[in-house]
């Protein structure tokens, strides 16, 4: 299962408190204070880690709390410090306070780090002329985390339209295919492999009219779209369901500004799918012409055209 958000409770821990304690014997009869300070609550970071793939996890366990600071004790001793947590996630993960709806940090590479709830003070020891104090409370918030996912090219397209078989037949991921619509229901990542470089592509499933409003999947996986370098647009030529691929081409793009303008700011490649079919041959001209752009025939399922298309993916990053 693919969860890409999720919202946590945090509970930094919380300082110990600072110890009233004197020190008598014979020649100090009203005693020296002698108490020792608190330990500082621990902190709770939120680190991004190679190794976690989605936030699964936080849809089982949703609480965390770090340890409180011990209290102080005589002979000026201080408590120990409570131990900081250290919460995982993906890297691309969007840390946002829940209250405020601030984005906190954008954790968007391996090994980043942040504190996002700061472990409370410990208490002061008693003194010659104040007495010992508590311990301040550890922070306590509810963050949301959200992740988009990171790679260079996203395939953006509507259903049906062979996203999923040109991942599966460019790079080392094997989604499922089917040929009825939403087949795939989670953005899926390959790595195309070429003697020039390596790249990560992603295949992000639910785009249709109205998507920037939630309809199909499209307002789950749009934000996926947005870390992309490249936008690869892939259109139905054929229009074997009826559809029309100048329509749909155009009617995808406004879906992607309607949820963000940055998104037609990017580059975008477009390759008409199913070019093997016969009506693909009868629309292909027509198609090319009336979006006035460099269209790269494909055929996802035969083979047909991909040598290409990478060539200018490549050229293109």
């Amino acid at each position: 299962m693919f969860i890409d958000r999720t919202k946590i409770h945090l509970k930094a821990g919380d300082g110990g408190n600072g110890c009233n304690s004197f020190d008598r014997h014979k020649i100090h009869r009203r005693g020296r204070p002698n108490g020792g300070e608190g330990g500082d609550g621990g902190n709770i970071l939120i680190v991004s880690d190679r190794n976690i793939q989605t936030l699964l996890d936080f849809q089982y366990n949703r609480h965390f709390k770090a340890r409180s600071g011990r209290h102080g004790s005589s002979n000026r001793k201080r408590g120990r410090n409570g131990e900081d947590l250290i919460v995982r996630v993906p890297p691309g993960t969007v840390i946002i306070d829940a209250a405020s709806g601030k984005v906190l940090r954008d954790l968007s590479s391996d090994s980043q780090r942040v504190v996002v709830a700061r472990g409370g003070n410990g208490g002061s020891a008693n003194s010659r002329f104040r007495l010992a104090t508590d311990g301040g409370g550890g922070e306590e918030r509810d963050v949301t985390l959200e992740l988009k996912l990171i790679a260079e090219v996203g395939i953006v397209g509507y259903p049906n339209a062979g996203k999923s078989t040109l991942i599966s037949s460019i790079s080392n991921t094997r989604p499922k295919i089917a040929s009825y619509p939403f087949t795939t229901k989670e953005p899926m990542l390959g790595v195309v492999k070429t003697e020039e470089r390596d790249f990560i592509i992603a295949d992000i499933p639910g785009l249709i009219k109205g998507a920037h409003l939630g309809k199909g999947l499209g307002h789950q996986f749009l934000r996926h779209v947005e870390r992309t370098k490249v936008l690869l647009h892939l259109v139905d030529v054929a229009g074997i369901d009826g559809r029309d691929p100048v329509s749909d081409y155009h009617t995808l793009n406004e879906e992607l500004g309607l949820y963000s303008k940055r998104l037609l700011k990017k580059t975008q490649i477009v390759a008409a799918n199913k070019i093997d079919l016969p009506q693909a041959k009868t629309n292909m001209d027509s198609f090319a012409r009336e979006i006035n752009k460099k269209v790269y025939p494909v055929s996802a399922l035969k083979r047909l055209g991909l040598d290409k298309l990478i060539s200018a993916i490549l050229e293109t990053l």
